[in-house]
């Protein structure tokens, strides 16, 4: 157990001994979610900062083979199209493989959101907007991508990290301080 006064605080505050989905934190709201007990053990966590929205979330996703459904919805929800609020339905494998890159680079800092969620319509306009660097058929519509950083990481460790894990594709945006993750096929940039 890596941080075992924050579980227990947490496990207090929400009334369990453990806790699947810690806390939703809105800008301003101060609310916590909670979702189904899980296992210490075999639970997976992990936590953003959502620099758009400027709203935090750090919370159990999964429970040994098993993915916590209501950590699921909040996190869907938290990686919404900030332009338009859509709300996608985010690969959960995209989170094995965030999970996987804090582990290798041996971090529980939470990751810096740029980007998650994209429907085709903001992916279209950002495409022809800005010059370049938006695909036309985006793992960001499918739920399969994220674009992230993490504080006290140096960007290029967190792209080495992606890219050493051979779970799918890595872009690395040095000018705009970001490393894209996804689920598809094997491959890098940038």
């Amino acid at each position: 157990m890596k941080n075992p006064q924050r579980r227990l605080f947490l496990g207090r505050s929400l009334g369990a001994a453990h806790v699947a989905a810690a806390a939703v934190l809105l800008p301003g709201a101060g609310r916590a979610l909670a979702a189904a007990p899980a296992s210490s053990v075999d639970a997976r966590q992990l936590a953003f900062n959502h620099l758009h929205t400027n709203e935090r979330i750090a919370l159990v996703y999964a429970n040994g083979n098993h993915f916590v459904p209501p950590a699921l919805n909040s996190l869907n929800h938290f990686l919404r199209d900030h332009y338009s609020g859509d709300v996608g339905v985010i690969d959960p494998d995209l989170f094995n493989l965030l999970h996987a890159v804090r582990r290798e680079l041996g971090t529980e800092q939470p990751f810096h959101v740029i980007s998650g969620y994209r429907s085709p319509h903001t992916n279209e306009t950002l495409r022809t907007t800005r010059g370049g660097g938006v695909a036309k058929r985006s793992l960001h519509m499918d739920g399969k991508a994220i674009d992230v950083r993490l504080p006290g990481v140096a960007l290029t460790d967190l792209r080495d990290a992606a890219i050493g894990l051979k779970l799918g594709g890595v872009g690395y945006y040095a000018h705009d301080n970001f490393v894209h993750i996804d689920t598809g096929r094997v491959r890098s940039w940038g």
